[in-house]
């Protein structure tokens, strides 16, 4: 099964774009960059040219030291029998990040040959990117990829619960959602918040309805992460990169969920592990979330960067790393009730690291409350919590109104969609659309 990607029409954007230069596409590895890569230049282009240069390193020497970009032309036209053109051929150069002289030339065809239309893709840009001063800074564009959303889950699963997802989320004004088609998309929710949103993972289990066969390749996919850790990096950094990526569980099943050092291992410091953490977001595989010591435009101003949250990118890697089996609670009463809610909190942290291009921030009073994230939209501060249980009442949301008191508070738990004075109640299975009914709601 090969799903409709949102991402599709950012592409098509960008081929459309007058002013437009070569693209990165960044994401995690095994998200479907290059499914929707190949899909988007075998129906977009009268030729298109894929070269893997992870797998053919033979190719490097193309780009070795070599600043002329027609030449590199030349050489791809000649091996693949193709006469490259400007505005109706594409060349995508996927794991461009093991090929450093690859991501220079994209400066050079930039400058040259704007006319080209060229898409580097890779697991591991962020590390690639880097420090490096060769890096073609202004010279090209990016754009980030994301696990499946759950909009596209639905269409790949259910029609129906699709086109309901839809048919509420385009409703002008605040209202709840039909208990029929909401019991309906929280059932489908449950089912994809557990099997997760890597691609392949998901045509699976809903090609074959079987756990097990989906936990295999998500293990697949975990041991893919490992190696990765100990090819892009030294021996000592990869031993702490596992270990931290390891103790991500395990911080988040606590009820403070803030990130401990010493957790990893006994006598561990923040100095010791600063480079594992930042190793495994610029990869892709964490969001990094910073706790503000105060309320204000920007939140970056209170940043406080001793204390932080760390939350995988999706939600069924966490559980498999977690050792949760999905078969307990899949089809029963305790969806989201275990773990400590940190899967309704890891699955909001990643629709917010996806609508704002950045993780959010977090806020914790003084022992009297905590705020799960704190965003800026409409040029105002918002305040979320994440609900999980049958238990909703808002005491933190109430603490940090008596406090700030902000245009718009948010609550995304199980209820059904609901605005009550300044109090907002969005589904978990809207949350991916969070910043749609923030707008709605403050009239933008």
């Amino acid at each position: 099964m090969e799903f409709k990607r949102e991402i599709y029409i950012d592409l098509q954007k960008w081929k459309s774009k007058a002013s437009r230069k070569p693209l990165l596409l960044m994401g995690a590895r095994q998200i479907g960059k290059t499914t929707v890569l190949k899909s988007f230049g075998e129906n977009e282009y009268e030729d298109f040219i894929y070269i893997n240069l992870e797998r053919q390193t033979d190719l490097h020497q193309f780009f070795e030291g070599n600043k002329h970009p027609q030449s590199i032309l030349d050489n791809l036209s000649l091996i693949h029998g193709i006469e490259i053109k400007q505005g109706t051929s594409l060349i995508v150069l996927d794991e461009i990040q093991v090929c450093r002289d690859a991501i220079i030339a994209l400066k050079y065809f930039q400058e040259e040959l704007p006319g080209i239309h060229l898409v580097g893709a890779g697991s591991l840009l962020g590390l690639s990117m880097g420090n490096d001063q060769s890096f073609p800074v202004g010279k090209v564009e990016f754009l980030d990829m994301h696990p499946l959303s759950f909009s596209e889950y639905l269409e790949g699963s259910d029609k129906n619960a699709h086109n309901a997802y839809h048919h509420f989320l385009s409703n002008k004004n605040i209202e709840p959602v039909p208990t029929a088609f909401f019991n309906l998309l929280q059932e489908a929710f449950k089912e994809y918040i557990l099997i997760g949103g890597m691609p392949e993972v998901a045509s699976n289990y809903l090609t074959n309805k079987n756990i097990s066969d989906a936990q295999n390749i998500q293990d697949q996919i975990l041991r893919a992460y490992q190696l990765d850790f100990v090819k892009y990096a030294d021996k000592t950094t990869s031993t702490k990169i596992l270990q931290t990526w390891n103790a991500i569980p395990s911080q988040l099943a606590k009820e403070n969920k803030k990130f401990i050092f010493k957790n990893i291992r006994s006598g561990a410091r923040a100095r010791e592990y600063e480079e594992a953490i930042e190793w495994l977001v610029q990869a892709g595989l964490v969001y990094k979330v910073s706790k503000v010591k105060k309320i204000g435009i920007p939140l970056k101003a209170y940043e406080d960067i001793t204390a932080f949250k760390l939350y995988t990118f999706e939600t069924g890697l966490l559980i498999r790393l977690a050792g949760l089996d999905p078969k307990t609670f899949l089809h029963g009463d305790q969806f989201f009730k275990e773990f400590k809610g940190s899967l309704a909190e890891n699955f909001v942290n990643q629709s917010l690291k996806k609508i704002l291009g950045r993780p959010p921030y977090y806020w914790r009073s003084e022992g009297k409350a905590e705020m799960d994230y704190v965003i800026e939209q409409h040029g105002k501060c918002i305040p979320i919590e994440v609900k999980s249980g049958d238990v909703t009442k808002a005491k933190s949301l109430a603490v940090y109104k008596s406090l700030y008191n902000p245009a718009l508070r948010v609550r995304v738990s199980n209820l059904n969609l609901k605005l009550t004075d300044d109090l907002l109640n969005i589904p978990l299975f809207y949350a991916a659309e969070l910043d749609k009914f923030i707008g709605k709601t403050l009239g933008n």
